[in-house]
């Protein structure tokens, strides 16, 4: 009887440690597990997300100054070409602007700007093409306008005499002459100086100074007396005129 209890309480003993034993590993898992998910997870979402890479491999400052460096140098190399381009294209205009002086006709505002390369001479108001259509006989018509483009100075006169042409005659009502009429010869109406540019046009003086910064020529280029002896003096054969 003695002997049996006594296994009885050793066999108790045994199952008591037994489960104490895997009380203490179920807890030490669970507490195993709750750690792991305290450390684990912070650090995954600091390692997996891209300041967590970028905090542990590739220091802010080092990656700031990386992303500046670029962007100035992307900046320095932006400018140089900038300064590479404009030279290039100084020099390319520089090849255009005539040596000597040149005049510039604008007739949209009736101006004129007397040149040496890039530096302004003199600057006024002129008068240039009006435009209008005269018809004659014959189905022959003029339309007076200034023409436009590059031209040059073929010849300078000093006291010049005007040649009427036929639509001068036939503007006043008048019967044309033969070619070399002396009705032809007019002086005084072209001021005191005229310089050629092809096909009968000139720029030259104007009795009607009051009409200066208008429209109202058969197509020649008028100037203010100063202004007509300025450019006269300026521009030697074969200067250019610029027209637009």
């Amino acid at each position: 009887m003695r002997e049996s209890n006594l296994y009885q309480d050793e066999e108790t003993k045994v199952l008591r440690n037994r489960s104490l034993s895997g009380k203490r590993i179920f807890w030490t898992f669970i507490l195993a597990i709750i750690l792991s998910i305290g450390i684990i997870i912070p650090m995954a979402e600091n390692f997996y997300t891209l300041q967590g890479f970028v905090n542990r491999f590739l220091p802010q400052k080092s990656l700031n100054y990386t992303a500046g460096r670029i962007g100035v140098d992307k900046l320095k190399e932006y400018k140089a070409g900038l300064v590479k381009e404009n030279a290039k294209l100084s020099n390319s205009l520089e090849n255009f602007i005539p040596k000597q002086n040149y005049l510039i006709i604008n007739t949209s505002g009736n101006d004129f700007v007397l040149m040496n390369k890039q530096e302004v001479i003199r600057k006024g108001k002129c008068s240039t093409g009006s435009y209008t259509m005269l018809k004659g006989k014959d189905e022959k018509q003029w339309v007076f306008k200034t023409p436009r483009g590059m031209l040059k100075i073929l010849k300078k006169i000093k006291d010049p005499v005007w040649k009427k042409p036929d639509w001068a005659f036939i503007e006043e009502g008048l019967p044309v002459p033969s070619s070399n009429h002396p009705s032809r010869y007019e002086t005084g109406t072209l001021g005191d100086y005229s310089l050629h540019l092809g096909d009968g046009y000139m720029i030259h003086g104007t009795l009607y100074k009051r009409f200066l910064g208008m429209p109202v020529t058969h197509g020649c280029i008028r100037m203010g007396d100063e202004d007509l002896e300025t450019v006269f003096n300026a521009l030697p054969m074969g200067s250019k005129v610029y027209i637009y």
